[in-house]
């Protein structure tokens, strides 16, 4: 069926629309809104509204895209002063839990599918590069659960668990190129699989590491005319990092997270508006993603596989990942067995090893396309048991802490950046405030709080001392710290915002 440009971007906007409108519902009842993406794209495939989408290829297109701008995002939004007592545990989590997930997995693959199993039957190889495609947690699901839900963990455990999903992708990544190496050319040396996983390592840190300092001073130097060019220069050097990274050898996934993680650590003209721009950046992106591979696959597609995805699924939910967890961070005796638990829980399957089952896919190689299904189906059950269990196992295991309110202004549209530590709310004028008088002088307010803005039937103005307030008034409160607004909230006879 030929569909006009026109009625493919009317369709696109109202998948994307309806996306927003369902994710926002889903959030409600505990459902990741990641999961509704995909059956969204399910009911509008081939098995719903009938929309064809069949290439593999331009859906590792727009997954690499968008797991750039996820991965570079997540880094920019990772500050060291919270990962610093956790970077060597979410190191070793990122790269041997990795590959000792693969390993167990993959040979547990290889028994049930050369013993229990009758419908497939894969080879060693390629039951490690079927484990290998799905052993990193991901990314985009990690963040999306954890920071929409405001989840605050004791003992480092959501920065540990951020570090770990944003870094774990490259190790899963050249699992993954290896062995479809290895598959493909048996005879390709150890030595030569050694330096190829050293120098993707090496180069892809130390890029990220080296041109994140250097985008930093150029971003501070450049002039640009518009505000607005700071934000696509800075989708530029995302883009230049995977690129050129990529170009010399290196692991691109590993050089955009790491240049991310010391861009948004450094101080750069227009850092909030560019931050905010990465935000709706990386949704839009997801949204797309999961969309797409949503349409990619029918689900009539995943009944014949439900028997071994099951299994397999149950394997790594219950097995492999808890098992990686608790032998890679023997080494860390100061992390209770109680966050050990909650650590290996967290280890959601989403749109990342979908992308990685198209390597395979692509390649050619035998039951690639099974592979692609199994991974599938592998993630969406993930997103359902432990997706929408997150909460309620950090509770069940005592590990999560009262989540502080977060003071929203309705108002007055204004917002400090990250180096500025004051606290900011709106206060509405009541009866109780002009006890003593209407005049500003004669509100009583602590000496590090400051009355900045007025807001009075759609107007704004900035009080003086002899200002008379009004009932019904919305005034802009800026003091010190949270302290003072707190003894500022208290004094005024005001309820602190929930």
């Amino acid at each position: 069926m030929n569909i006009s440009i026109e009625l493919y971007i009317l369709i696109a906007s109202l998948l994307l629309f309806f996306s927003l409108i369902v994710g926002k519902t889903g959030y409600r009842f505990g459902v990741p809104v990641l999961l509704l993406f995909i059956f969204i794209g399910f009911a509008a495939g081939h098995d719903g509204l009938g929309l064809e989408f069949s290439s593999p290829e331009v859906a590792q297109y727009i997954g690499v895209f968008a797991l750039n701008i996820i991965l570079f995002s997540g880094g920019m939004d990772t500050r060291f002063s919270q990962i610093k007592h956790v970077v060597f545990k979410g190191i070793v989590l990122a790269t041997l839990g990795v590959l000792f997930t693969a390993i167990i997995t993959g040979l547990f693959i290889y028994w049930i599918t050369n013993n229990i199993i009758q419908s497939v039957t894969f080879s060693l190889l390629e039951s490690l590069l079927l484990a290998s495609v799905m052993s990193s947690t991901d990314s985009a699901s990690v963040f999306a659960i954890l920071r929409s839900r405001g989840l605050s963990l004791k003992e480092n455990l959501r920065p540990l668990l951020e570090l770990e999903s944003g870094s774990n992708d490259p190790m899963a990544f050249m699992l993954t190129i290896v062995l479809i190496q290895f598959i493909q050319t048996p005879e390709i040396s150890g030595w030569s699989v050694l330096l190829l996983f050293s120098k993707q390592l090496i180069f892809g840190a130390l890029a990220g590491f080296v041109l994140g300092k250097l985008s930093v001073k150029m971003i501070n130097k450049i002039n640009l005319d518009n505000d607005a060019l700071y934000s696509v220069l800075l989708l530029t050097v995302m883009f230049f990092l995977y690129g050129f990274t990529s170009f010399i050898g290196g692991n691109g996934y590993l050089a955009v997270y790491t240049g991310g993680l010391m861009i948004g650590n450094h101080r750069f003209v227009h850092k909030r508006s560019s931050l905010r721009f990465f935000d709706g950046l990386t949704w839009l992106f997801q949204i797309i993603m999961f969309l797409s591979l949503g349409l990619l696959v029918n689900p009539s597609e995943l009944l014949p596989v439900a028997g071994v995805g099951i299994l397999i699924g149950i394997f790594m939910i219950f097995i492999s990942r808890p098992l990686s967890v608790f032998v890679s961070l023997l080494p860390f005796k100061n992390l209770t067995f109680k966050a050990r638990v909650f650590t290996s829980w967290v280890g959601l399957r989403g749109a990342v090893p979908i992308i990685f089952a198209t390597y395979p896919w692509i390649s050619g190689l035998p039951h690639a396309k099974m592979m692609f299904n199994i991974v599938f189906f592998i993630t969406i059950l993930s997103l359902v048991v432990q997706g929408t269990t997150v909460s309620g196992m950090a509770h069940w295991l005592g590990l999560s802490l009262p989540v502080p309110p977060k003071r929203k202004l309705k108002e007055f549209d204004i917002e400090f950046s990250d180096e500025i530590k004051s606290a900011m709310c709106e206060i509405t004028v009541n009866n109780e405030m002009l006890r003593n008088g209407s005049r500003v002088m004669d509100v009583s307010m602590p000496d590090q709080t400051l009355l900045v803005m007025v807001k009075r039937n759609r107007k704004y103005f900035i009080p003086r001392g002899n200002t008379q307030l009004e009932i019904g008034d919305s005034l802009l409160i800026i003091t010190d710290n949270e302290e003072a607004m707190r003894e500022t909230q208290r004094q005024l006879g005001v309820a602190p915002v929930k």
